[in-house]
């Protein structure tokens, strides 16, 4: 077994390599006075830079967190290593042969453990599809990427490849330089199947997909021939070293510009292909997710590459059929935790990047993307589709349904201006939508705080908050951060009834009660997902809801659920919960009471409204004997 690897080498590999290099491309570093950088801490979510290095110590620190370290420390943090795994990689980035302390100064043989051997394995993967491209067999991918505009200079700047059809060229090619077929499969290059291993991508073109630092952690295929009975994409599955949700492909390219422009700006396309061309034209920021929607952990690496200037932009660019219309959705949802003004920018006649460039030249993409259109506008736009607005009741509607998009906002003049805005698309007078505005913003939002952009984040979309974080934070929905009032304390006993004794009582009376919406937000978030499940009778179906509770609402849940039931017994906790699900019932029917009530004074008591009125209220009162007789 071979030794260590000797102190000086450990030595020589740390002098030689400037922590600033390092960390610098995973966070964006600013001068924070002499001799000190500081950037968003990368262990951490904050919106205020708390995370400090010095580079002539080549050391780093979070005043936020804690967490501090050398440069090996950094990457066996960040990149789940082993010492030495960190000191191997810095080694090979410095050019340095290491030795080992058992050897006499001898070179030391590989003996890369797990992971290190997965980047190898990726690498040399992409090496291999890379000069495939350039075979006879790969001329379907060079027509495919010619068809879109790039060239063998575009395929080799983005390391484009080509798999080939047969269903072992991968595994005999890497296997002959030392691979085994367990680290191959590990790191998904190979399939298992019923009669034994083969290539996972075959008969494709193959993009490399790097992480921030450049090394090749997965990639991406599209098939090219028809008896191929695969997705038209397809991935390379979660492995250690690859999670797609915290992937964006390009950003290895992308990067640096992101930080360097004025303002800085990173474009989100939806492909492989988009990124190219977006990149081919001039747009350097370009980048993609791979294979799942824009999410909080894509949110959490731009935000440390972009670092905390305040006029920092994200664009999305979406297909406008409903899929990208969903996908833009979720996108706004998301990109209101960035510290950054997003935008959405569609292409004329709905072309997408690459299509866009092919069709009409690389500056018909970079307008494309200059005239980008505020996210805002485009949720407003988003909410009044399908609206009828020549009816009084549809320009109510729409009033009704983007005013709480303007209440979001911090910005007074913002929202002053996006007043105007939904007035002359509503052709309601001004006034009209500030009064609604003024009645959304005045609706209880406990757990909101504001964002940079404009926008008041409801407690729905909050994040644990952390000591280090100077910025506005957002916290998650706890027991004791719900108000203590009478309408809000029924519907946490209520929520903690039902995910604790739920199975044991009237299960149409259950379900009665989830059909009712709640007035609090969290508890309001909890009862949907608590109604979603299918049969609460079933074991675990209580647990199962809990961890489906959207953040920051799962901790509230999860509280709910283990808390201590407000009963000295379990017979009478049963009870209780039964009651609280009557009581649920009960408020409903009063309030349809009330509102009947209001109505049947605005009616004849003779004519047929009125009757009909009356015969609700009836049957309201029938429906409210039986549950108080029940209970």
């Amino acid at each position: 077994m071979a030794g260590r690897i000797v102190q000086a080498d450990v030595d020589e590999v740390k002098a030689r390599t400037n922590i600033a290099d390092v960390i610098g491309e995973r966070v964006a570093l600013k001068s924070a006075g002499v001799g000190s950088l500081k950037g968003l801490c990368p262990f951490h979510d904050e919106r205020s830079p708390s995370f400090h290095v010095r580079p002539q110590v080549g050391f780093y620190h979070c005043f936020g967190c804690g967490e501090s370290g050398d440069v090996y420390t950094f990457l066996q943090r960040m990149d789940h290593l082993s010492f030495t795994e960190a000191v191997e990689r810095l080694a090979a980035r410095v050019g340095l042969t290491l030795h080992m302390e058992e050897g006499g100064g001898a070179p030391r043989e590989r003996e890369t453990s797990g992971r290190a051997r997965l980047y190898e394995a990726n690498g040399a993967a992409a090496e291999f599809y890379r000069a495939q491209l350039m075979t006879p067999e790969a001329e379907p991918g060079r027509r495919f990427l010619g068809e879109r505009g790039f060239d063998a200079g575009a395929a080799a700047h983005f390391g484009v490849g080509f798999a080939p059809k047969g269903w072992s060229s991968l595994l005999d090619a890497l296997t002959a330089k030392g691979f085994t077929r367990d680290e191959l499969i590990t790191a998904g290059l190979l399939s298992q199947g019923q009669r034994g291993v083969y290539d996972r991508f075959r008969g494709r073109v193959v993009w490399p997909i790097r992480d921030v630092t450049g090394q090749v952690i997965g990639f991406g295929a599209r098939k090219l021939f028809e008896d191929d009975g695969g997705p038209k994409y397809l991935n390379t599955p979660e492995t250690p070293i690859y999670k797609k949700a915290q992937v964006l492909y390009g950003l290895d390219l992308a990067k640096r510009d992101i930080g360097r422009g004025d303002p800085p700006r990173v474009v989100v396309v939806e492909g492989y292909t988009d990124v190219m061309a977006c990149h081919l034209a001039g747009i350097t920021t370009a980048v993609a997710t791979c294979g799942t929607s824009f999410g909080a952990d894509h949110i959490s690496v731009l935000r440390r590459i972009l670092g905390e200037n305040a006029s920092a932009e994200i664009v999305f660019t979406f297909d406008p059929d409903a899929a990208g219309q969903k996908a833009a959705v979720r996108a706004f949802t998301e990109a209101r935790n960035l510290n950054a003004t997003s935008f959405v920018a569609v292409g004329p006649d709905g072309l997408d990047p690459c299509d866009l460039r092919l069709k009409k030249g690389d500056q018909a993409v970079v307008s494309m993307i200059e005239a980008k259109a505020p996210m805002f506008e485009f949720m407003i736009d988003q909410r009044l589709s399908g609206v009828d607005l020549g009816t009084v009741e549809g320009r109510l509607r729409g009033l009704q349904s983007t005013a709480p998009l303007l209440a979001d906002m911090r910005d007074e003049g913002l929202r002053h201006g996006y007043e105007h805005l939904l007035s002359r698309r509503l052709g309601e007078e001004l006034g009209q939508v500030r009064r609604e505005v003024g009645r959304a913003m005045r609706r209880p939002a406990e757990g909101a705080t504001p964002t940079r952009d404009g926008a008041r984040r409801d407690s729905s979309e909050s994040t644990a908050s952390d000591p280090g974080d100077q910025g506005p934070s957002m916290v998650a929905v706890t027991m004791a951060s719900l108000p203590r009032t009478p309408e809000v304390s029924l519907e946490r006993d209520a929520i903690q009834g039902f995910l604790q004794y739920g199975h044991r009582i009237d299960q149409a009376d259950l379900r009665a009660a989830l059909d009712e919406t709640f007035r609090h937000p969290a508890l309001e978030a909890i009862r949907s997902t608590i109604a979603a499940v299918p049969d609460h009778t079933l074991p675990g179906w209580a647990v199962a809801a809990v961890q489906a509770v959207r953040e920051p609402y799962r901790t509230l849940a999860a509280e709910l659920l283990t808390a201590a039931f407000p009963a000295s017994n379990d017979a009478l906790a049963v009870t209780t919960t039964q009651e609280l699900a009557h009581n649920i019932r009960l408020r409903a029917l009063d309030r349809t009471k009330r509102e009947l009530l209001g109505a049947i004074q605005r009616v004849p008591a003779d004519s047929e409204e009125g009757r009909a009125v009356r015969v609700q209220l009836r049957e309201i009162d029938a429906q409210r004997q039986l549950l108080v007789g029940d209970a």
